[in-house]
């Protein structure tokens, strides 16, 4: 900690540069278990240092992904819980980046707060810490904003940025896709980190008890249930990839089924998802029924229980199933790709 850098005048405008050294110091502990073989720089300095080991790889192609939590965060406010948003962010971003076959290498984090409290900014890193370690990312810098005026002192901003490597003659080609490929479903942890700005308004979260148990639940509270961090599926589809030809992968986000599964379809061909195979979450069946929402804006809105899809041949099928299944997920098909000018089909 710098012990001699310190401004009465910034301090009385709302900003304690101290606190910030304080949180750093208590985030360190954290972020150490993050560290991977490339890591080349400590935390505090200017950049985050990284180097690319490029074993293996014949022409590496650097893939790159950021993202938020979005109004999830107004949850993590109101349940005074913070230790979990930080696996939404890294989720969010690293997510995405395996959608094209990349693995993560590192990870970069940004929070902008009303008031800098350095307990609070070391639970929200740690959380980012779990998901990096989960995704195998080393997290290689970050930063604090202290905004007093700008946002509400008990409020903050939480975004990442995740930088990965993948060969590129093994760039996930959905060229490759024909007719009879299956579509496998990887289960969701709950509503993940999109759609809350709807959820928020469906429940009433400001102004209703959110901390008591639901019986449609399982006995947990909505905050709880709704405030579950976003999975993340880096390992298992890794794992699928080494062994198994993989046509096309969707992370399910903002825009749900409708939006997300055609952006891995090439033109001509659409998916046509069975929607009695989909493993529905309790959560969405009590937001559609509270919110009197139609099936057709859950399916364009959530992710409905499914968090990833990955597209295979139908010869593969059984062999990508065993492959997740060893890896922890509990994956099942949901639907087939068909020759077709709609790019989806929920039937």
């Amino acid at each position: 900690m710098n012990d001699k850098s310190k401004s009465d005048s910034y301090a009385a405008a709302g900003v304690d540069i101290t606190a910030g050294y304080k949180a750093v110091e208590l985030m360190k502990k954290h972020i150490a278990k993050t560290m991977t073989a490339g890591v080349c720089s400590g935390v505090g300095g200017f950049g985050g240092l990284f180097e690319l080991d490029m074993t293996g790889i014949a022409k590496p192609v650097l893939v790159s992904g950021t993202d938020g939590v979005g109004t999830k965060l107004k949850l993590a406010f109101l349940m005074d819980k913070h230790d979990t948003v930080g696996i939404d962010c890294v989720a969010m971003c690293v997510n995405d980046v395996i959608c094209v076959g990349a693995k993560p290498l590192f990870f970069l984090d940004y929070i902008a707060c009303g008031k800098n409290i350095p307990e609070r900014i070391a639970d929200i890193v740690k959380g980012v810490c779990e998901g990096c370690v989960q995704s195998g990312a080393a997290l290689i810098g970050g930063e604090t904003a202290e905004m007093p005026g700008f946002y509400p002192v008990d409020e903050y901003d939480l975004a990442g940025y995740c930088t990965g490597v993948v060969d590129k003659s093994k760039i996930i080609d959905n060229t490759l896709m024909r007719e009879g490929d299956v579509i496998i479903a990887l289960p969701s942890s709950g509503v993940h980190s999109n759609g809350f700005s709807l959820v928020r308004k469906v429940f009433d979260v400001e102004n209703s008890d959110i901390k008591s148990p639901v019986a449609e639940l399982g006995g947990k509270s909505i905050g709880e249930t709704l405030l579950t961090p976003t999975k993340i599926y880096v390992k298992p589809v890794l794992a699928l990839l080494d062994e198994v030809q993989v046509k096309g992968i969707s992370h399910i986000t903002g825009g749900g089924f409708y939006e997300n599964i055609p952006r891995s379809i090439p033109e001509g061909l659409g998916a046509r998802v069975q929607k009695s195979a989909v493993k529905i979450l309790p959560i969405f069946d009590l937001i559609a029924k509270r919110g009197g929402i139609c099936e057709r804006d859950m399916f364009n809105t959530f992710n409905m229980g499914v968090g990833m899809c990955v597209i295979v041949s139908k010869e593969d099928e059984k062999k990508a199933l065993a492959i997740l299944k060893n890896n922890g997920e509990d994956a099942y098909v949901i639907g087939e790709i068909v020759k077709s000018e709609d790019k989806i089909e929920i039937c």
